[in-house]
């Protein structure tokens, strides 16, 4: 018999009790089916970044000409150097 899986009052609380458990005990991983969420957006987390003047002006310059909002040129900006590094 497996044990129930507790109902998670935050996201967090729920990350931390599954970093500290073995899923085993409470799924039975053999009747498991492949699941698509096709419509799943990643969770954001709000952060303060402090950037001087002149490299701002010249990130709004740069997505200005790709045409793109500034804050989606960084993030892709460092999606591509987190990736880079990991390789």
């Amino acid at each position: 018999m497996k044990k129930q899986i507790p109902k998670f009052k935050t996201e967090e609380e729920e990350r931390e009790f599954w970093a500290t458990h073995d899923s085993t005990e409470y799924v039975n991983w053999a009747k498991a089916k492949p699941a698509r969420f096709t419509n799943l957006k990643p969770s954001t987390k709000t952060i303060s970044l402090r950037l001087t003047e002149s490299m701002l002006d010249s990130l709004k310059l740069i997505a200005n000409k790709k045409d793109v909002p500034y804050q989606s040129l960084i993030k892709i900006y460092l999606s591509e150097r987190i990736e880079e590094e990991i390789r």
